[in-house]
């Protein structure tokens, strides 16, 4: 599979030059007399008739990337229960209904930064790109055609970044610009390999600067209309001194293909993160502990405030930082740290961007009052654990049984379990007083795994509460010495609802 990040019907992982010559219009002289008139300023001499020895010079340091995954995928039987199933399994279906394993790869671009073979590309590029799939081997092939195997030197999912390391020497290479001076209307070269059909060069404009997709603390990009398309992921947007001022991530496309609209990451928002990963180092960013909502029009008339200013709070994480300093449900946060919160400088862009331990002043409207309170930044947690959960977050979780309890119940129907605790609960959705045990892993080849997944909650298993992974062993063991041949578990999914699922042991 070809790959590129794309949000479709929003945003997607994805002009040409033209020179312009502004004639001035009979009576243009004297409209720039009148009052109130806007007078048009001419463009800057030496617009580019070519962009050819620029493109010579870059082209080298940008680089095709290209992964090769194994992807495992349950193999279902369609006559399951048909007098057609053991004909499908014997001379149709190969193994049955286990699981098959399937060669895929991905396609993006990236760019040397430096002659010993850094490597800078976007995370989803080199992500695995399917539930269950490994990358066996990353390769990075230069525009003379040769190839390099790649290893991983550091990734970030919340910025999309990642980097990569060639053995080779004296290579060419690029460096970072300044995309805080980047100004809408400004030209803009991009470099890449679209579609896997080898490197290619568009160019356009700058169309806005300080764009929000949606993509909370990470959400600041550069907005162009060269065209960007899939494969593009990870190549550079150079600015007309050649340097790199963007990294180009998605495209705005009802359809998967360039429609004007795509996205770089900004270099100043790039650069100290890729310095953090080439170090080896963590990237550490704010937390507040705040789930928030825009103040929209209808918002902001209901509470009386400016629209389109601030955010208005409606989860409080308990325990957490917001709810330390005395932030609640309901407050509408306006400044942090001296900075006005905008639809273009967000409250999540700006706690992110502070660093972790840090007091900052937090400026709030409550019933309709000003207030400031103060907060101390605590660790962002990562990514997944604001998607799923962390089964560590509690430190006193209780006695699980001995460990070989717990293998015991991972063998015989596929699933690793922990005590739900009501830091999990909260993080997987379900009520804190919930208890019973939180899936942390399910093994690919088991029946459980076509019916549970990571962050189920196991209430109780063939009747019985169960409150340890030793509970749920000896629950399955019984099973077994009474020759059954699986496990009625009842399951809460979030806000998703419960049931009873029936779970196969394996042979």
């Amino acid at each position: 599979m070809r790959y590129a990040f794309a949000i479709t019907g929003a945003l997607l992982l994805g002009g040409a030059a033209a020179t312009m010559t502004l004639e001035q219009p009979l009576g243009a002289q004297q409209a720039q007399n009148e009052p109130g008139t806007i007078n048009a300023v001419a463009p800057k001499q030496g617009a580019p008739m070519s962009f050819a020895d620029m493109v010579a010079k870059l082209q080298p340091a940008v680089v095709n990337i290209s992964t090769t995954q194994h992807i495992k995928i349950q193999q279902q039987n369609p006559f399951a229960g048909t007098p057609f199933e053991d004909f499908f399994q014997q001379f149709g279906g190969g193994g049955g209904s286990g699981p098959i394993t399937r060669e895929g790869e991905s396609l993006g671009s990236g760019f040397l930064i430096s002659p010993d073979g850094y490597v800078v590309t976007n995370n989803h590029v080199i992500a695995p790109g399917a539930q269950g799939a490994s990358v066996d081997t990353i390769t990075v092939t230069l525009t003379d055609r040769k190839e390099y195997k790649a290893r991983v030197v550091g990734r970030d999912a919340k910025s999309d970044l990642a980097v990569l390391k060639i053995d080779a020497t004296d290579l060419p290479y690029v460096k970072f610009g300044d995309s805080g001076n980047a100004r809408v209307g400004d030209w803009v070269v991009a470099i890449g390999n679209p579609f896997g059909i080898g490197s290619s060069v568009t160019a356009g404009i700058i169309s806005a600067v300080h764009r929000t997709t949606g993509l909370g603390g990470a959400d600041h990009f550069i907005q162009t209309d060269a065209s960007i398309n899939r494969g593009n992921s990870g190549g550079p947007m150079f600015d007309m001194q050649g340097n790199v001022i963007g990294v180009n991530s998605q495209i705005l496309s009802p359809t998967g293909g360039n429609v004007g609209i795509g996205f770089a990451i900004p270099a100043e928002e790039a650069r100290p993160i890729v310095d953090t990963l080439m170090k080896g180092g963590k990237i550490e960013r704010g937390y507040l502990g705040v789930g928030i909502q825009p103040v929209t029009e209808d918002i902001a008339a209901a509470l009386g405030l400016q629209k389109n200013r601030g955010e208005i709070v409606a989860r409080v994480e308990p325990d957490g930082p917001a709810a330390k300093a005395g932030i609640k449900q309901g407050d509408v946060v306006v400044r942090v740290n001296g900075q006005e919160v905008t639809p273009d400088q967000s409250l999540s862009y700006l706690v992110a961007n502070l660093t972790p331990g840090t007091r900052v002043p937090i400026e709030l409207i409550r019933d309709g009052k000003r207030s400031t309170v103060t907060a101390t930044m605590a660790m962002r947690p990562s990514e997944e654990e604001l998607a799923g959960f962390n089964p560590d977050a509690d430190a006193d979780t209780p006695d699980q049984g001995d460990s070989s309890s717990d293998q015991s119940v991972n063998d015989a129907i596929g699933l690793t379990t922990t005590v739900l605790t009501p830091t999990i609960a909260r993080q997987v959705g379900v009520d804190a007083s919930t208890t019973g045990l939180v899936v942390t892993a399910v093994d690919p080849s088991s029946n459980a795994a076509q019916k549970l997944r990571r962050g189920d909650v196991i209430v109780s298993a063939n009747g019985a509460q169960v409150s340890s992974p030793k509970d749920l062993a000896n629950i399955v063991a019984a099973a077994k010495r009474d020759n059954r041949d699986q496990v009625l578990l009842f399951v809460q999914r979030g806000r998703g609802g419960s049931g009873f699922i029936p779970v196969k042991l394996k042979k």
